[in-house]
């Protein structure tokens, strides 16, 4: 089969490498440079320590605080617009106890899957940056701490264990850290990986697998048949012919699902990083300041600062006092930080985000050709290859999860499914 990859950021250079390795011809698109989006700038960790869902518990009192503080973790711009509304209103409806845990349950299945799957690509040839210094979640707030382990059964169900640190254990993982610092969890096992040289290993593969990755592509429509989907036209006036499209654009996808007649609700959840380089200290592990939402990646030659959620639509501009308050919880989270450390221009990226915090995986209507694969948030490096490998399977035929297909949010309408164009279309 000929497919079409939409997208070339870590998702969907991994759709397109795993579907060549299943025997398909395969082109990934991108409108801009493959992996330069939301994949260029996260915090290069493999994430299953953090594989919580954004909606949770106590959320929608937080955010409400926290919407008075402009350099606060979370920001929301005040929007009328209708989908954009009803997407936070379905937010605030999953941030319960029940609908946590079930989406923490699920995330943790599709991230612990990420180290054998990492590791079986580095043994195909892909060359990437792979760490394993573990991750240290460091509390000040003792509240903070003891809520967190609340959660920490449906972690051990999935073999992430920590060591449960005082402030002398916290201190002995990582001695950088100030004294601020009184509480933690370290997780060993969990890995780091600086996601450009990832995203440029599969461009490399991908074409030596015989597929191709086109930049600076993009997707002008669909042509349509009593099949599905036939062919996709580009900005540069091309039709590429197909047998398959898969939607792997981040937060473009809901744009593209709506084309075909099918809105799936996805939003940008904007953060931010800075790169320090060099190294403004040493530290031995990767870890995130839990109270201030910030996380803190040390990768070859350098240290990530990144952190922060904003819905503010389609904008990757710069708030200077986001990015001076991701800078900030450095400053005072380590002992001897130094704040005129030299650094690189911040960055902001757009994240995919869902009203459940559950990635959308899965066929875009029954028995189509058009296969979703969005809306992974904050972990889409840590679930690229689990995504990719249920891609592969439904590619062949095989049936979706439930839990992560689109249909869900046909399901969790309550609405009867709407003819458009011979595709399915629900709302969310």
């Amino acid at each position: 089969m000929r497919i079409v990859v939409v997208g070339a950021g870590v998702v969907g250079l991994a759709c397109g490498y795993e579907l060549l390795r299943d025997g398909h011809d395969v082109v990934v698109l991108d409108s801009a440079s493959a992996g330069q989006a939301a994949s260029h700038g996260n915090a290069a960790k493999v994430a299953v320590a953090e594989a919580g869902p954004v909606p949770a518990p106590g959320m929608v009192v937080q955010g409400l605080k926290w919407m008075l503080r402009p350099d606060s973790p979370l920001y929301v711009k005040p929007s009328l617009s209708p989908p954009f509304l009803r997407f936070l209103l379905a937010m605030a409806r999953n941030c319960t106890e029940t609908q946590f845990r079930a989406g923490l349950a699920l995330n943790l299945r599709i991230a612990t899957q990420a180290d054998e799957l990492f590791d079986e690509w580095r043994d195909a040839g892909l060359h990437f940056e792979l760490h394993r210094r573990g991750v240290l979640l460091a509390y000040e707030n003792r509240a903070h701490f003891e809520h967190r382990l609340r959660y920490q059964d449906v972690f051990s169900s999935y073999g992430a264990e920590p060591d449960v640190l005082d402030a002398a254990g916290v201190h002995d993982v990582e001695p950088a850290l100030s004294d601020r610092i009184r509480y933690g969890l370290f997780y060993p096992r969990d890995r780091q990986l600086e996601p450009d040289s990832l995203t440029s290993a599969l461009v490399e593969h991908i074409s030596k697998l015989g597929g191709s990755v086109r930049e600076d592509t993009a997707v002008a429509g669909f042509d349509r048949g009593p099949g599905g989907v036939i062919g996709v036209r580009t900005g540069n006036g091309e039709r590429l012919g197909c047998d398959g499209v898969v939607l792997a654009a981040g937060v473009w996808t809901g744009p593209l699902c709506e084309r075909l007649g099918v809105p799936v609700p996805i939003q940008a959840g904007k953060g931010y990083s800075v790169d320090y380089r060099p190294e403004p200290l040493r530290l031995r592990t990767s870890l995130t300041f839990e109270d201030a939402h910030v996380a803190v990646t040390p990768l070859d030659g350098l240290i990530r600062v990144a952190g922060t959620m904003e819905f503010a639509g389609f904008d990757t501009s710069i708030n200077a006092r986001r990015i001076e308050a991701v800078q900030r919880a450095a400053a005072v989270g380590f002992r001897d930080w130094d704040p005129a450390a030299a650094h690189e221009p911040a960055w902001a990226g757009m994240r995919p985000m869902t009203p459940d915090g559950l990635p959308v995986v899965g066929p875009l209507t029954d028995g189509g050709n058009v296969w979703v694969a969005s809306g992974h948030g904050m972990l889409g490096l840590t679930q690229a290859p689990a995504t990719a490998q249920t891609i592969r399977r439904l590619v062949r035929g095989e049936a979706p999860d439930p839990a992560t297909s689109p249909a869900r949010f046909r399901r969790q309408a309550g609405r009867r499914p709407r003819s458009a164009d011979n595709l399915q279309s629900w709302s969310g």
